[in-house]
């Protein structure tokens, strides 16, 4: 297991999924964690569990962003981590989509997720620097046609990612950005659709060699991997935690 003894992570989405595990993981290797989330109740809860830190945000509020980075360093210390994991979908391809829905996937997926590097790099900096992990999906390069904000707004993760990771290597501030690229993923998004579209989950473990879901734990280990001083030569890079999905739907 990496050991982050001694780091200081704040992680968005922390109130369920992907982010809930990442949050229990990064406290089991040893960081010290703020976990945030727009569910302030299920947040809180969580948090409160593996002992982490809570605020409440809505990453899409860029305001918030500078507030949030303060309460980390208030009861944290530093700031060495962050891990964009927040996300929305949309459900709406092109013939669908309207201007709400899209300015809002784009406002929590893409435009938070920048919020966030823009405020946590200038702090992360002066505490020696440090990782940032975006959290974005196998859509940034196989899309889906049904989604087309939410593959937008991933795949505008997925190269923003690379711009911030070789800004900051040209700026000599020893912070890494990388991102990771979950496949199907048993979250409570995909159980709530399931729902509405039984069969779903079947169809969906199918798109990957594996023939399964991933469980959240296994995209937060990858996530502690490269939140960890075990992979300092890596940024600017994609990790793919998606049963080989893409190896098979390569997309473009």
């Amino acid at each position: 297991m990496p050991d982050l003894s001694g780091k200081s992570a704040i992680v968005t989405g922390c109130a369920s999924g992907i982010g809930a595990a990442t949050v229990r993981r990064l406290v089991a290797d040893g960081a010290k964690v703020l976990g945030t989330d727009i569910n302030a109740a299920a947040g809180k809860a969580l948090c409160d569990e593996v002992g982490a830190h809570f605020t409440a945000q809505d990453v899409s509020d860029r305001a918030q962003w500078d507030e949030v980075v303060a309460k980390a360093l208030g009861a944290l210390g530093s700031l060495n981590i962050l891990v964009n994991n927040a996300g929305i979908v949309s459900g709406s391809s092109i013939g669908e989509v309207d201007d709400d829905t899209w300015d809002r996937v784009l406002a929590v997926n893409l435009s938070g997720t920048m919020a966030g590097c823009r405020a946590a790099i200038p702090v992360m900096a002066q505490s020696g620097g440090g990782a940032i992990i975006n959290i974005a999906s196998t859509t940034a390069m196989a899309p889906l046609p049904t989604d087309v904000g939410y593959s937008a707004s991933k795949g505008a993760v997925r190269v923003m990612s690379k711009s911030i990771a070789t800004w900051c290597a040209q700026q000599g501030n020893g912070i890494r950005c990388n991102t990771v690229i979950p496949g199907a993923t048993e979250t409570g998004i995909l159980s709530a659709a399931e729902q509405a579209t039984p069969g779903l989950k079947a169809a969906v473990a199918a798109t990957s060699p594996m023939n399964r879901l991933a469980d959240p734990a296994e995209t937060a280990a990858a996530i502690a991997f490269l939140a960890s001083d075990e992979c300092p030569f890596m940024t600017g890079a994609e990790m793919l935690v998606d049963g080989g999905a893409l190896s098979i739907h390569p997309g473009f």
